[in-house]
């Protein structure tokens, strides 16, 4: 029995690729795009550092110019407060009391034995 041969001009070609038409961008255009965006979100995240320091700053001097006026308007309700607390005296009491007995200050050390 003779055998079969090979058909003149062989065999086609056996298709062992994938034939899948590539889809998007090239990746080199994604690896552009992610790091121009996170190029952008540093810019803008150092911009807002700067923004919150800066204003801290300002909120810093603020207080320091601030301080005078704040500690003289306390001195003035402390003074306020006072003379009221002096006028509320004499109407309770009838008269100024004196609340120690001499004009200067004593130390009183107080001992305690068990």
């Amino acid at each position: 029995m003779p055998q079969d041969m090979p058909p003149v001009g062989g065999y086609a070609q056996v298709q062992y690729k994938r034939n899948i038409p590539t889809r998007g961008f090239k990746p080199w255009v994604y690896m552009a795009g992610m790091h121009m965006i996170m190029a952008w979100g540093t810019y803008k995240y150092m911009q807002g550092t700067r923004e919150q320091r800066e204003l801290a700053r300002e909120k810093m001097w603020a207080r320091m110019y601030l301080t005078p006026l704040l500690q003289a308007e306390e001195d003035r309700d402390q003074v306020r407060r006072h003379f009221a607390n002096q006028a509320r005296e004499v109407e309770l009491l009838g008269s100024e009391q004196k609340i120690y007995n001499a004009d200067r200050y004593v130390l009183i050390h107080l001992v305690y034995i068990d």
